[in-house]
């Protein structure tokens, strides 16, 4: 089994494939990885000797930031965002869509579950 940045690699799925499951790393990153490291795309994760493994996990410290310390600047940028009171950062305390994107319908992924408003009852008209 290999394991890389603190992940377990899936055993059964090509290695460019089986990167991707690294947070920070993407196929086209792993393209990039494997080429420096010298390593078949075609090759199966299991079918991965030490001294590749050893290779693959070197290109990716020396060469990229990815898991713990990735998510911990990501969320320093969204922290100063949100410090400096940018639009952006506005949105991310609201927990509201930072992009663009609408909001009178759709956006229940980072609105959260619908919260059910009670409409106004309508008057009784008198004759």
């Amino acid at each position: 089994m290999a394991r890389i940045a603190g992940i377990d690699l899936p055993k059964n799925k090509p290695v460019e494939i089986g990167l991707t499951y690294i947070y920070g790393i993407g196929r086209s990153t792993s393209r990039d990885i494997l080429q420096k490291s010298g390593v078949a795309f075609e090759k199966r994760v299991a079918e991965l000797n030490d001294e590749e493994v050893a290779k693959i996990r070197s290109v990716i410290q020396s060469d990229y930031k990815v898991e713990g310390a990735l998510r911990s600047e990501v969320q320093l940028n969204i922290k100063r965002l949100m410090d400096i009171g940018s639009y952006r950062g506005l949105r991310h305390r609201k927990g509201l869509p930072a992009r663009g994107q609408r909001t009178r319908t759709n956006a229940r992924t980072r609105k959260g579950k619908r919260k059910t408003v009670a409409g106004k009852k309508k008057a009784l008209e008198k004759k």
